[in-house]
């Protein structure tokens, strides 16, 4: 089993930055990718940004040039650096994690933290 623990979310002003950060915990071999997510009341969760483990990096056209995903491999951690924050980006934010366990892979989500942009 794997545990993922986000923190960084809060509430800043349209123009401001947060960083999210995702500490994954557990048994597992190897972590293959991680990834943000974000899902608004009634909405499907849509992918924000997406790095894999050679750090090759996927955006959300709505981010791009705005939001950063990276990792730090030693603490199976990845990072979402976000800024200049729009309102429309205001939602929960998940971290995701796909693993590498023995025999089988796992897919696996954290509990979700909310950013809040206001105007």
């Amino acid at each position: 089993q794997v545990q993922l623990a986000e923190s960084g979310g809060g509430s800043v002003q349209a123009g401001g930055s947060l960083r999210l950060s995702c500490a994954a915990s557990g048994s597992f071999i190897s972590i293959n990718s991680m990834g943000w997510y974000r899902q608004a009341s009634g909405k499907q969760r849509e992918l924000v940004a997406h790095i894999t483990s050679g750090d090759r990096t996927t955006y959300a056209d709505s981010v791009k040039g705005r939001f950063t995903i990276s990792r730090d491999n030693a603490k199976s951690t990845v990072y979402l650096q976000m800024n200049s924050l729009k309102p429309e980006d205001t939602n929960v934010y998940y971290c995701n994690a796909k693993v590498m366990h023995w025999g089988s892979d796992g897919d696996y989500w954290g509990q979700g933290t909310q950013v809040t942009v206001s105007s």
